[in-house]
């Protein structure tokens, strides 16, 4: 197993620095960025298939690829998404991406987790693109919940998200900015049917073209 993954990574780099040897320095950057995602554990999205995903059949998506290194969640009417097919924890965990809007003004990353024994949805750019919030809590979603917050998103533009699911806690950076610190206590966590697909672990845009890239789980 491990000699076949080797070839796979040999032939990979070899590939790249085939196909544009006019910028080796770039290239090889590139090639050892493919590498280290193949390699390391913590990178759930190779950067080169689907491997390990799912496309859950929403009604009436958009297509799904990747290209370039990034996962393209073409605009459907409605959500357009890709599940993870493996078991994430439940508690004490980070998953982190790079997220961003191409085309469309909704939701661009709709990233559906564990909270214990219940199910959450993070929705970063929904109500006409800057709404930030968690859907559900207490079965209100995230334009009427205490989590409720409104940043501007840029379309084209990379944004950092991270979510940290640990000490009875659900906190979200973006850029490194802290956009929610929610204590969960005895609050219900649930996810709105739309996005019912994506769980236990998935990311979905809504009537929105997005891109991903760098997706990466790790116990803490």
């Amino acid at each position: 197993m491990c000699l076949i993954k080797n070839i796979i990574i040999c032939g990979i780099a070899t590939v790249i620095l085939l196909a544009c040897n006019a910028k080796p320095e770039k290239t090889i950057e590139n090639a050892k960025e493919v590498i280290e995602k193949i390699t390391d554990p913590s990178f759930i999205f190779d950067g080169v298939s689907l491997d390990g995903w799912e496309i859950p059949n929403f009604v009436l998506p958009g297509r799904v690829y990747v290209s370039k290194g990034e996962i393209i969640l073409e605009r459907g009417d409605g959500c357009t998404g890709i599940t993870w097919g493996g078991s994430p924890p439940v508690m004490d965990f980070q998953l982190s991406l790079d997220a961003k809007r191409i085309e469309g003004n909704d939701f661009f990353c709709g990233l559906t987790f564990p909270v214990n024994d219940e199910f959450c949805t993070l929705i970063v750019g929904g109500w006409g693109g800057s709404l930030v919030g968690l859907s559900c809590i207490d079965r209100v979603d995230a334009s009427g919940n205490e989590t409720t917050g409104w940043t501007r998103f840029e379309n084209n533009q990379w944004y950092h998200i991270t979510l940290e699911v640990s000490n009875g806690k659900i906190k979200v950076m973006i850029d490194e900015q802290v956009v929610i610190n929610f204590t969960t206590g005895n609050h219900y966590m649930s996810v709105r049917p739309e996005v019912f697909n994506s769980i236990p672990l998935g990311i979905a845009s809504w009537n929105t073209t997005a891109s991903l890239k760098n997706i990466r789980l790790v116990k803490i």
